[in-house]
């Protein structure tokens, strides 16, 4: 095994949540490594709606007009097309935020951005090909992590060990935390399609009986989410490719003339959908944020913000102690759990409100393959938002601000 290692403060995951987590402990002076697995942050269809309340998390920071300067594009509204219709989901324009649009940004920019601004600042130290493995405890605390790296095995002992290595956590597992499963009946199809010269701007979607498509627009190529029933892939898969293209096609008339880009199953990426939620998020030595703590639902696209949401409210919680050297590791522990009592809420609301569309609009939707020739109609409340727009704007704020939003503390 190679030398130990120690400091304040290890978080486990190098996503939206410990990344940005690791930023405001560093800008705070808290010694803080981030262990990350893989060499780089470049992985493909990974969230990328950077909502108007991140953004302003961006500006309290003073890192808005950098953030913004990097490759992006906006969605100042959301539309959808439902079958052949085209309706106005969400109107960002009359919101109170600094920037009335969802930033569209692949995930690995976003990160690759946290990374430099928190290298300004000494106390910060990413560890790329660095995988956690386990925990370490002493007397019913945690005391550290066990990694490997390229180097083999190690250790890193810290007062603090922050879990956000996402919904599939190992330290979550190994700390015997228990997790609620609140379920989801979709999973997600994800996929790259070209995008023309010719195509319209904007991200949105297509829904009709049996058909749910997102489409989402990187601006040299479309982003696209395929809803299907949880568990419908190897169904979907042993009609064959050229079925699936035909399906896409009748879905998004406008991408006939490119489904043939979609050559095979390899180009096409599962995302299992999960929706859970720990019913405890820490333990002496140990908390959960993000994912690890809340796996959400993509509906809304509000994973990316509910991660920094977290980071935030536990930077503003657990800076000062985690600063001060004469704090122990129980004076780090005892305010855990506000940042439960913090983020808790936050994240059960959204969570319903996900579970509730889920239920409500896309399982009916997809069940409507079953009915050959049916239409899926165009929902009062979506007719009543085209009627008055103004009513646009509250699932605009659901989305872009959500529920109790978070924002950097000063001094």
């Amino acid at each position: 095994m190679t030398p130990i290692d120690s400091t304040r403060c290890c978080i486990v995951g190098g996503g939206p949540a410990g990344m940005m987590l690791g930023f405001l402990l560093a800008r705070a002076g808290v010694p803080v490594v981030v262990l990350e697995k893989h060499g780089d942050f470049l992985r493909d269809f990974r969230g990328d709606t950077v909502h108007p309340s991140t953004l302003d998390v961006m500006a309290e920071l003073g890192l808005l007009d950098r953030f913004l300067a990097r490759p992006h594009d906006e969605a100042h509204q959301l539309r959808a097309h439902i079958s052949g219709q085209t309706v106005g989901l969400a109107d960002f324009s009359h919101l109170a935020t600094h920037c009335k649009f969802i930033a569209l940004m692949p995930q690995w920019d976003f990160l690759d951005f946290i990374r430099d601004e928190s290298e300004h600042y000494p106390a910060f130290r990413l560890m790329l090909n660095t995988e956690a493995i386990g925990l370490v405890e002493r007397d019913g605390r945690v005391v550290g992590v066990k990694v490997v790296t390229a180097e083999g095995p190690s250790q890193i002992d810290c007062d603090l060990v922050v879990a956000a290595d996402g919904r599939r956590s190992v330290l979550r597992g190994a700390a015997g935390l228990t997790v609620r499963d609140i379920g989801a009946p979709i999973d997600v199809l994800w996929m790259r399609l070209p995008k023309h010269p010719d195509d319209p701007d904007g991200s949105g979607g297509y829904i009709d009986a049996g058909h749910f498509m997102a489409t989402i627009d990187r601006t040299s190529y479309w982003q696209c989410a395929y809803v299907i029933a949880k568990g419908g892939i190897a169904a979907l898969q042993a009609r064959g490719i050229e079925n699936f293209r035909k399906e896409v096609a009748a879905i998004v008339p406008p991408f006939a003339d490119r489904v043939d880009q979609i050559g095979s199953w390899d180009d096409v990426k599962l995302l299992s959908v999960t929706v859970d939620r720990l019913e405890k998020w820490w333990k002496p030595g140990l908390l959960c944020i993000g994912d690890a703590a809340h796996a959400m639902s993509p509906v809304g696209g509000v994973g990316i913000n509910l991660a920094v949401q977290d980071a935030v409210a536990t930077a503003n919680i657990l800076r000062d102690v985690l600063a001060d050297p004469d704090k122990d590791a129980d004076a780090v522990t005892t305010l855990l759990a506000q940042v439960q009592e913090r983020r808790e809420f936050p994240a059960k609301v959204t969570q319903a409100v996900q579970v509730a569309v889920q239920n409500r609009v896309l399982a009916p939707v997809l069940e409507g393959a079953a009915e050959k020739g049916k239409r899926f109609t165009v929902p009062w409340i979506l007719r009543l938002a085209q009627r008055y727009p103004i009513l646009q704007g509250i699932p605009a704020y659901a989305v872009g601000i959500g529920v109790r939003p978070e924002h950097v503390r000063k001094g």
